[in-house]
């Protein structure tokens, strides 16, 4: 009963995974590299944006620089044939996952002619759900959202003609507020927030001045989560209901490999490979803090994920830059792992962009991105958390579309 009045709590936050990147991370933190649906995202460094990704980068930002950008993200999910043995509606659940836009910005200075510094702010993580309030899974959650902002302080230098480093100490806020139905009546709500630090490292070397690599690494970051309980059950229960609790979230560290390749005047090409370890996800252990006996753990054995992807840039004439990119993101949460809360499944991505030299000084960068997502069936009967409410089936179809623009100005 516990599990199921808890319903999972900053769990549900999940649902949002099969709408964007792998787990609901968010990788439209430069809308260059979205032209090239992330292909060379960490060897590129065509502007302060591709810091984000590498920060060894940096070193081929002269003077000061400034990046602003922002992407929307308009997703589109249903669940349906939904049936199940809870309370509720049955049939379809439309709009599922909300539209939101990510921010980021970047501003990097040139120290000398081996070292510059910088600063990133960013959305790493995120999204909003919303089912009806009285759909038949309510128990594993109704509304959910979540909103991170990463604020990286950072330094690269070149230790060689060809070879350089960098490094950055991230600082992470988290924020989530969670609701569902428990017993098909009463309302329950989890909300907290915490900030945390981790670490972000970066290598680039330069074979020569066409060709180009670079490996990022950014750190597991260990969030503590605060927050508190709120519902509506009544006397007894309802005294465990309403009480601080805590919860232990690790949010996946990530390792990248990207090349880069000027192949003439015209064309550019570049690759790369993302691994996200997501592994460190497993489960979730809910405490209360005022009443020790409240606890609550769910399972999520969530696997490492791959993302591959290829792009090419064409140089049309002396302002304008054509941008393409095809990549393969790898879900986080297996078959056998899903529920409403998380319908994870494989998905294509399909990128374009344009970059707009309008003078010496000041650039901008348009990218359009359409992600076509495996169906995906949940049915919580068969997963490793059964048995924590009523169970739910449902075939779950998504897509996203993503919009991208920024401006780079050079003082």
């Amino acid at each position: 009963m516990k599990k199921l009045v808890t319903f999972t709590a900053l769990a549900t936050i999940l649902a949002v995974s099969n709408a964007n990147a792998a787990g609901f991370q968010l990788r439209e933190q430069s809308a260059a590299a979205q032209g090239n649906a992330f292909a060379g995202a960490t060897a590129g460094a065509e502007n302060p944006s591709y810091a984000f990704f590498n920060v060894a980068g940096l070193t081929r930002q002269k003077g000061i620089q400034v990046n602003i950008g922002g992407t929307y993200i308009a997703p589109q999910a249903e669940a349906k044939n939904v049936s199940g043995t809870g309370q509720g509606e049955t049939g379809e659940q439309h709009n599922i996952v909300h539209a939101a836009i990510a921010p980021n910005g970047t501003v990097s200075y040139e120290l000398d002619n081996k070292t510059v510094l910088g600063i990133n702010v960013s959305s790493p993580f995120g999204m909003i759900t919303k089912y009806n309030s009285n759909w038949m899974g309510s128990a594993h959650g109704n509304t959910s959202r979540i909103h991170t902002i990463a604020i990286t302080p950072m330094a690269a230098y070149k230790a060689t003609d060809k070879l350089s480093l960098g490094a950055g100490f991230i600082v992470e806020k988290v924020r989530a507020r969670l609701t569902s139905k428990t017993r098909g009546a009463y309302d329950t709500a989890v909300h907290g927030d915490t900030t945390d630090i981790g670490y972000q490292l970066g290598a680039m070397y330069e074979l020569n001045d066409n060709t180009r690599f670079g490996i990022g690494y950014r750190s597991e970051m260990k969030h503590k989560i605060q927050g508190e309980i709120e519902s509506s059950i009544p006397a007894p229960l309802g005294v465990l209901m309403n009480q601080d609790i805590n919860c232990d979230l690790d949010l996946p560290a990530t390792f990248s490999l990207g090349a880069y390749h000027k192949l003439n005047d015209k064309w550019e090409l570049m690759a790369e490979y993302q691994r996200t370890y997501w592994s460190s996800f497993d489960r979730l252990d809910f405490n209360g803090k005022d009443n020790p006996a409240f606890h609550s753990r769910t399972y999520e054995n969530w696997r490492d994920t791959n993302f591959y992807a290829l792009g090419a840039s064409y140089q049309i004439d002396n302002q304008w830059k054509a941008r393409f990119g095809i990549a393969f993101d790898q879900a986080a949460a297996k078959r056998a792992e899903r529920t409403p809360r998380i319908p994870d499944s494989d998905r294509l991505w399909y990128s374009a962009g344009l970059n707009y030299q309008y003078n010496d000084k000041l650039s901008f960068d348009m990218a359009f991105t359409y992600i076509k997502a495996k169906d995906a069936v949940v049915d919580t009967a068969n997963t490793r958390n059964r048995g924590t409410g009523p169970e739910v089936y449902a075939d779950y179809k998504n897509s996203v579309k993503m919009w991208g623009l920024s401006l780079n100005y050079k003082f």
